[in-house]
């Protein structure tokens, strides 16, 4: 019995140590293929039609106000008004009746002077799997601007790349590391479920009829 005990247990920490070396590489790998294709500063974002703005919640679980959001909204209006971009997708969560991402960013975007015309809704960008795929296949789009904070645009632009998709990350401003402290560390693991996704072949949680933008 202690034998078996024995295996089981290096059995598990073998498995351990693989994991790790998988989430460390494929953070390493994510990283450096989107290295040159991330910026914060407007002037080296390529001209693009369109914009993918990727979403967030507009408070926190304590009610305070989410700089991740707002910090985006921001990147995304300057994006726009430096004349770059010509429509933005924002694309979030409306997983429920009350938490509508989409309709909050279009709010506080419109806030910020950009016409309403020019902000196309995707209630389903439930991960961010999600709002790229749909990005082309919902709305016809294989050149994009992602807009987010550059943690996140690394993963975004790797996967769109690896979906045949031409893509460039505007970069919103990030959040001081102790405020966004669990929001790294969720990262880590995300960008490794990112080649986890890709090589099982998951694909968006929803489809849907294709949307034209004009």
């Amino acid at each position: 019995m202690k034998k078996i005990i024995k295996n089981i247990f290096k059995i598990f920490l073998l498995l351990l140590v693989a994991g790790i070396i998988f989430i460390a590489w494929a953070n390493y790998s994510i990283k450096k293929e989107s290295s040159e294709f991330v910026s914060y500063n407007v002037a080296d974002v390529p001209e693009t039609k369109v914009a993918l703005l990727l979403g967030t919640g507009k408070n926190l679980n304590n009610g305070m106000p989410n700089a991740y959001f707002y910090n985006r909204i921001k990147a995304a209006s300057d994006l726009y008004k430096s004349g770059k971009i010509q429509y933005i997708i924002v694309s979030g969560d409306n997983s429920t009746k009350d938490y509508n991402e989409p309709e909050d960013m279009q709010m506080e975007l419109t806030k910020q002077g950009i016409p309403q015309d020019k902000i196309i809704l995707d209630h389903a960008g439930f991960r961010t799997l999600d709002s790229v795929v749909r990005a082309k296949d919902i709305f016809g789009q294989t050149k994009l601007v992602i807009i987010s904070q550059k943690f996140h645009n690394e993963r975004a632009v790797f996967l769109a790349k690896e979906n045949g998709m031409e893509a460039f990350g505007y970069n919103a401003e990030d959040v001081n590391k102790y405020a966004g402290l669990k929001t790294n560390l969720r990262e880590y693991l995300a960008k490794a479920k990112a080649y986890w996704d890709l090589l099982f072949g998951v694909e968006p949680k929803f489809g849907g009829e294709k949307i034209i933008i004009p």
